[in-house]
C-alpha cells in the first residue's frame, strides 16, 4: 500500500508529465491533423481535473494557514497574498484553456489552433507561477499535522481512479505524429 505522500507525489509526477507532453505537442503544432482533436480533448480533461484538484488543495492550504496563525505577520501575509495571486492567475488561464478544449469538442479540427494557443499560454504560466513556493510551503510544514495534510489532499478512491483513467486516456489517444513521445515512468498509480 502506498503512503499519502507517495500517492500525492505520483499524482504530481503524472501531472508534470502530462503538462510536458502538452507543451511539446503544442510547440510542434498539429498542422490541422484531426487525429489531434481527441488527444487534445483528453489532455484538456486531464489538466482540468488535475489542476482543479491542485486548486482545491491550495485553497484549503491557505485557509488552514490563516486559521492556524490567527494573527498574520508581514511575511505570512505576503505568502498568502502570493498564493492568492497564483491561484487567481491559474483559474483565469484554466478558464481560457477549458473553453478552448470545449471548442475542440464542438468544432473539431477548426479549433486546433485556438487550443494550441491557449495551451501554450497556460503551460507557460504553470511553469512560471505554479508549484511549491517557499513561504507557503514553510508555513504549512511548520503548522500542519499528518491529519491536516490528509484533509488538505482530499484523496478519495474515486478521484484516484478518475485521475488514473484520464492519464491512461491521454496516452491511448497519442496521435501517430507524436508516436516518439512515449509516457515517462512516473511511479505507481
Amino acid at each position: 500500500m502506498t503512503t499519502l505522500s507517495e500517492q500525492i507525489a505520483g499524482e504530481r509526477r503524472r501531472l508534470k508529465s502530462v503538462r510536458q507532453l502538452l507543451t511539446t505537442a503544442v510547440a510542434r503544432k498539429s498542422g490541422g491533423d484531426p487525429s489531434f482533436v481527441p488527444f487534445y480533448i483528453a489532455l484538456g480533461d486531464y489538466i482540468e481535473a488535475a489542476m482543479g484538484r491542485l486548486h482545491a488543495q491550495d485553497v484549503k492550504m491557505g485557509d488552514m494557514i490563516r486559521r492556524k496563525l490567527v494573527t498574520l505577520d508581514d511575511k505570512s501575509r505576503q505568502a498568502l497574498d502570493e498564493l492568492h495571486e497564483r491561484l487567481t492567475g491559474n483559474q483565469a488561464h484554466l478558464a481560457v484553456f477549458s473553453a478552448a478544449r470545449n471548442a475542440l469538442q464542438g468544432e473539431g479540427a477548426d479549433a486546433l489552433a485556438r487550443f494550441e494557443q491557449a495551451s501554450a499560454a497556460y503551460t507557460a504560466y504553470i511553469v512560471a507561477s505554479m508549484g511549491h513556493h517557499g513561504l507557503t510551503t514553510e508555513l504549512a510544514a511548520k503548522l500542519f499535522s499528518e491529519a491536516d495534510w490528509a484533509w488538505m489532499a482530499g484523496i478519495t478512491a474515486e478521484e484516484t481512479a478518475l485521475e488514473q483513467q484520464l492519464y491512461a486516456r491521454v496516452h491511448d489517444l497519442l496521435p501517430g505524429a507524436l508516436a516518439d513521445l512515449q509516457p515517462a515512468a512516473v511511479g505507481p498509480a
